[in-house]
């Protein structure tokens, strides 16, 4: 891909990184401003990426290659040489025309080395090595090189293809039209033009514009295309719903929350579309092999076709022996299967993770994943849902419910996770009861009157205020809510944040998949981290722990980890996100996280769940493995054939094997990854 405004290549352009390379400015030396126009790109180039086009250019010059070894072979064997080469150029050209095309440019931009260059360089030889004295004709056997090689291309479109198709159908999720409503009418914009705080109505079978808050409406939405998630997820009046999903059943109306820009839907656009800018290190090695080993194959190919007949004392006679061996050589030595297949690989795995419900920002830190031997958790909304509920009440001379029903009335206009928890426990609206003198203590509690009964609800320290005794309890983990009545202790409530359903499978797939230590930081209390550590069977936990107390967790881990192993965070507040960029892989929750948490990440997680950790560890493994297997069959094969080339021992069909054949099994094997991470 070279920039349309300065034509420089895509080696130039990182030395220009700003510059874009869909003409709408350019910051390249000799540029003109950001209004300049780009170009238009030869159409030709666009019809010779086209997976119909290259099998319609295939067939035409199949037939042709066969109609001429017919004529040569069978009708009119024994005709003159240059009359063979017209019958077999047509073949030749209709397969490789935009090969030579291609060298002709790589050519004149300077950078002749790449695979257009030798494959022309070879079949050209093939061509003519018959008119050499000693030669023998290779007309069948170039059209023969040309031919395959554009099988190859087809073969890599199509898998390229559908690993676009993967993350292209995740472009569907963003919607083309808001119905906001304005004026008391109901009008159809562009999301764009959507401001936060305005209403949209979503109606079934449409797509959620934007992210917001439902205000009117009961509904099932698909958020399939979000969190690979099959079952629908219900929403009702007060709960947020997220752009992209599809309203299944009744009318919506949602107040806007997040600009389009903002919403979920762009946002996950945005980082698909923007993975492929982060390049692993295995990609970046094949991109500096390629250079150089590319130029030093064409002067070991030159070497090979003069310096034997030099050194022979038969030059003439000897030399169509060598040149033969030698554009066998340039044929086999074409790096196609390792620059293609092992970005193909990476690019798939990226693909296949996103059907899961994982976005991986770049392959780098795909491959950082695989390496994974550490994984830190968070602990609110990480590994629990960090919405608490009441799990225990102990009551003295009341009973259960009626002490549910007092603490719910003295915190009825409380605003705390922990009133709302008591409220969800004994719903009270629509009670006589009377609830007056409210007094609200900061870092203690609430007193209240109820129906003539002076109530306290709070901690240990409220208690002592009102002159009342509590009763220790032993239960391990949550908060303990005490109640006081007219200053005689009443009894208490525990309170607890729920673990995740899928916590526990997460740490024990994380053990299944190698990780060798999982770990739980938090700034909750120590009982409470001790009760979901014991529960989930984490290997070490740190509570009552500041945001820099857990970045000093994190670096003491990634010091203990290994030299070869990363470590890898997963958190979802807005205290995470220094955590997120100081891990090797910080992985975000993309559902309820943070915006802050989502920015400072290299994966996210879009359906909230912790096992999908080690869903995308399996994935980033299995990717990698596939991208090594591709290095090492590619190379291992050209160095054989090269070697039996040098000594003759390689025809050309063999030799094309070693390159488009290759490079063909290198590609299709790449298309594995994109089912990577449905199984082990």
């Amino acid at each position: 891909m070279s920039c349309k405004c300065c034509k420089h290549d895509d080696e130039e352009l990182e030395s220009h990184p700003g510059a874009p390379v869909h003409g709408d400015g350019c910051d390249c030396d000799g540029c003109h401003d950001a209004d300049v126009e780009p170009e238009d790109e030869d159409e030709d180039d666009d019809d010779d990426e086209d997976p119909a086009v290259l099998k319609r250019k295939i067939a035409l010059s199949a037939v042709l290659l066969v109609a001429a070894v017919v004529v040569n072979d069978l009708v009119a064997p024994g005709l003159p040489l240059w009359v063979q080469l017209v019958t077999y150029l047509p073949a030749y050209l209709v397969a490789g025309g935009s090969v030579l095309k291609e060298a002709a440019e790589s050519v004149a931009s300077g950078h002749p080395f790449d695979e257009d260059f030798l494959m022309s360089v070879a079949t050209l030889g093939a061509l003519l090595i018959g008119f050499v004295p000693g030669g023998e004709p290779q007309f069948a056997e170039a059209v023969f090189v040309m031919l395959f090689f554009q099988v190859g291309e087809l073969f890599e479109g199509l898998a390229e293809d559908r690993s676009k198709r993967s993350i292209a159908d995740l472009m569907n999720i963003r919607p083309d039209v808001a119905n906001v409503e304005r004026d008391g009418k109901v009008v159809s914009v562009d999301p764009n033009d959507v401001r936060i705080g305005e209403v949209i109505q979503v109606r079934p079978g449409e797509k959620v514009a934007l992210d917001g808050v439902v205000t009117e409406g009961e509904s099932s939405l698909d958020t399939v295309a979000l969190t690979g998630e099959s079952v629908p997820r219900d929403v009702t009046v007060g709960q947020e719903v997220a752009s992209g999903c599809i309203n299944v059943s009744g009318l919506l109306r949602v107040r806007v929350t997040k600009a389009f820009g903002e919403s979920t839907a762009s946002r996950i656009l945005d980082l698909v579309q923007n993975a492929g800018k982060s390049k692993s290190r295995s990609e970046n090695f094949i991109k500096r092999f390629a250079k150089v080993y590319t130029p030093i194959v064409v002067y070991l190919a030159i070497a090979v076709a003069l310096l034997p007949p030099l050194f022979s004392g038969d030059f003439a006679g000897t030399f169509a022996t060598w040149l033969l061996r030698a554009l066998t050589f340039l044929v086999a030595s074409c790096p196609c299967a390792l620059v293609l297949s092992v970005p193909l690989t990476f690019f798939g795995g990226i693909g296949g993770a996103s059907r899961r419900g994982i976005l991986v920002k770049g392959s780098n830190y795909l491959e950082a994943l695989a390496k994974t031997r550490v994984v830190v958790f968070d602990k609110t909304g990480t590994l629990t849902k960090g919405t608490f509920k009441v799990t225990q009440v102990h009551s003295t001379d009341l009973s259960d419910e009626q002490l549910l029903h007092l603490a719910a009335h003295v915190e009825a206009s409380s605003t705390h996770p922990i009133a709302a928890a008591l409220r969800e426990a004994f719903p009270c609206d629509g009670d006589d009861c009377k609830v007056s003198d409210v007094t609200e203590r900061a870092g203690e509690g609430v007193i209240a009157t109820v129906n003539g009964h002076r109530v306290a609800v709070g901690n240990d320290r409220l208690m002592q205020t009102v002159g009342a005794t509590p009763v220790t309890c032993h239960t391990l983990g949550g908060t303990i809510v005490h109640v006081a009545v007219d200053g005689t202790y009443a009894g208490h409530v525990h309170i607890s944040d729920e673990v995740k359903p899928d916590s526990a499978q997460a740490i024990a797939s994380l053990r299944a998949e190698g990780v060798a230590k999982s770990v739980m930081l938090t700034g909750d209390r120590k009982p409470a981290a001790a009760a979901v550590a014991k529960e989930l069977g984490l290997d070490e936990y740190h509570a009552e722990l500041m945001p820099q107390d857990k970045i000093a967790q994190v670096e003491r881990l990634m010091g203990e980890k290994g030299e070869d192993a990363t470590l890898a965070f997963v958190g979802d507040g807005i205290n995470d996100a220094p955590v997120l960029a100081r891990a090797d892989v910080g992985v975000a929750m993309g559902a309820l996280g943070s915006d802050a948490a989502i920015e400072a990440a290299d994966v996210v997680l879009m359906d909230d769940k912790p096992s999908k950790v080690a869903v995308a560890i399996r994935i980033a493994r299995r990717t990698l493995a596939i991208a090594r297997q591709n290095i090492v069959f590619a190379i291992a094969v050209k160095v054989a054939i090269l070697v039996l080339a040098v000594f003759g021992l390689a025809p050309m069909w063999l030799a094309v094997f070693g390159d488009v054949g290759v490079m063909v099994l290198c590609v299709l094997n790449a298309t594995r990854t994109l089912a990577a991470g449905s199984s082990k």
